[in-house]
């Protein structure tokens, strides 16, 4: 299981070379159900991963000239006050068993898992419709940009996950960016927010296994730069939807294991 781990991490990476975001969405079921880890711990780990992929795929972005640095802060900064609030305050204080009904307990494991798998399920829909036709505001509303990020800061805050399934179309529609602006500053706002988030953990404590951190994010890397390769050659657009599929399955096997197995 944890060779397979190891090949199904490139995938994070690959996805984000190839379509420009979905690879983050995959990092906590890989790490608990091929690597073990707990997922209250893989939504820190999560974190690390995702915001280290995002650099380099930013930085790749900034030297094309695709990233908006204005309209990042103005999501990141709401984005990072939530993330803070969740991580260090809220997320503490849920107790390892929330409530039991009859013998069946429902765990803090448990609810990251289910919430997670929601998450997973809303984002395959998300990456399956058409946004070609998605109708922009002709200026950018910082203030509905700002409340979007704050919401993105939960989901990030609370499951380690980047939020790209949501930032790039918040991005498209209320900054009136370009779909290729709209990728490479999504990539900034995941990178400011993970890093936050993961420095959060290591303030109160969180324990790291680096060298296992760098490996699954190198592996990740390795997969970016050989989707970035494959995107010049295959339409990412087209792909999109059939990666929906993979993660709306993915999403449904979660919650059936969770509660049923």
């Amino acid at each position: 299981m944890e060779y397979l781990g190891y090949f199904a991490s490139i995938i994070i990476g690959l996805s984000l070379g190839l379509i420009g975001g979905g690879g983050s969405i995959l990092t906590i079921p890989i790490l608990v159900y091929l690597f073990k880890v707990d997922p209250e711990l893989a939504t820190s780990y999560s974190l690390f991963i995702v915001g280290t992929t995002a650099l380099f795929g930013g930085y790749s972005h900034f030297k094309l000239g695709n990233l908006n640095i204005k309209t990042a802060l103005y999501f990141a900064l709401p984005s990072v006050v939530s993330i803070l609030i969740i991580r260090e305050v809220i997320f503490p204080q849920i107790a390892s068993t929330i409530f039991t009904v009859a013998s069946y307990a429902v765990s803090k494991d448990l609810l990251i898992m289910i919430v997670f798998s929601i998450l997973m399920i809303t984002a395959a829909i998300s990456m399956m419709k058409d946004n070609s036709n998605l109708v922009k505001n002709p200026k950018t509303n910082f203030t509905q940009l700002g409340f979007i990020g704050f919401l993105v800061g939960i989901v990030t805050g609370f499951l380690g996950a980047g939020g790209g399934f949501l930032i790039i179309p918040a991005l498209l529609f209320f900054a009136n960016l370009p779909m290729k602006q709209a990728v490479g500053t999504s990539l900034l706002i995941i990178f400011i927010n993970s890093t936050i988030g993961f420095a959060g953990d290591i303030y109160i404590g969180t324990p790291v296994d680096y060298k296992f951190l760098f490996l699954i994010s190198s592996i990740a890397f390795a997969g970016m730069l050989l989707g970035i390769q494959l995107s010049k050659k295959i339409d990412g657009h087209k792909l999109k939807p059939v990666f929906g599929w993979f993660v709306l399955i993915m999403g449904i096997y979660i919650i059936a294991k969770e509660i049923f197995m």
